[in-house]
């Protein structure tokens, strides 16, 4: 290893003990954190430089969009909670996400009509992917699913993965919680990642994840419908900013898809909801 190596090498250590020192950030998978870091240290004149960009990043793509999290203090209400009784501290936990918090007052109505979709062809949904899921799992009891339905989750932040882990476990559905960087995947097609994107699955959900991603990366979007090795998507993207402002959203992303959708054969269905636009994507 060369001298400047060992250099790039131990500006990338100390740039992820840097971030992580962060309470907001001390949970972000390294691969993540080690992904983001190296394009910013080879774009920025200084460390210092590098940590500031990538924190930025780490905001555009995921921080911006959470409030404080209280994992364990949830985790004992829903344990202590009768069956009955969770769904109303779901809906609660829900609201501390932006993405989850936009969908609840049309919870109902979002997956009733999508799982209809998606049962019209090819038919009935017995595995699902959900992609940067956030706390999206916790909306499992307002989803139509099959009693052997298979629910994995992936998102960047550890302890929300562990969280929703538990909370699968405790809603009595089958499946798995893992950390998986999304980014980093797709820019190594032969990573252990990538191949937990590729998993065979019947319905992918990217519920509006591209957006975030393509803060990162503006190709990004393309890359992930291609890699999912799903029959169907679930693709999303919202309709109003974070503080509820419309301003040419819907234009903007039905725009978009059409782009990313260019040179595909694959056959859509477009759904329209007060907050959010949804795509079902047909694969196979």
């Amino acid at each position: 290893m060369s001298a400047s190596q060992v250099t790039k090498s131990a500006d990338l250590d100390e740039l992820v003990i840097a971030i992580r020192a962060s309470k907001k950030y001390a949970h972000i998978s390294e691969a993540t954190l080690r992904h983001l870091g190296q394009i910013e240290l080879s774009k920025r004149r200084t460390l210092k430089d590098a940590i500031k960009e990538t924190r930025n990043k780490l905001h555009q793509i995921g921080g911006a969009y959470q409030d404080a999290m209280h994992y364990a203090a949830w985790l004992g209400e829903l344990e202590a909670a009768e069956p009955g009784a969770r769904t109303t501290i779901l809906s609660r936990i829900m609201h501390h996400h932006a993405s989850t918090r936009e969908r609840l007052p049309i919870l109902d109505p979002f997956y009733t009509t999508i799982f209809e979709a998606l049962r019209e062809n090819p038919g009935e949904v017995h595995s699902i992917l959900d992609v940067a899921c956030g706390l999206n799992p916790l909306a499992i009891p307002w989803m139509p699913l099959l009693p052997d339905t298979t629910y994995h989750a992936l998102d960047i932040y550890a302890d929300m993965i562990q969280f929703v882990g538990r909370c699968l476990a405790l809603m009595q559905v089958k499946g798995t919680a893992d950390t998986c960087d999304v980014v980093a995947a797709l820019a190594d097609p032969t990573s252990e990642a990538a191949q937990v994107l590729r998993r065979p699955v019947d319905v992918a959900f990217v519920l509006k994840t591209i957006p975030c991603l393509e803060q990162v990366d503006k190709r990004i979007g393309s890359s992930l419908l291609d890699i999912l090795g799903a029959k169907q998507l679930v693709v999303s993207f919202p309709i109003q900013s974070l503080g509820g402002k419309r301003k040419g959203m819907l234009q903007h992303y039905s725009a978009h898809f059409a782009e990313l959708m260019a040179g595909r054969p694959w056959p859509v269905q477009r759904l329209e909801f007060e907050s959010e636009l949804v795509f079902i994507v047909r694969k196979m």
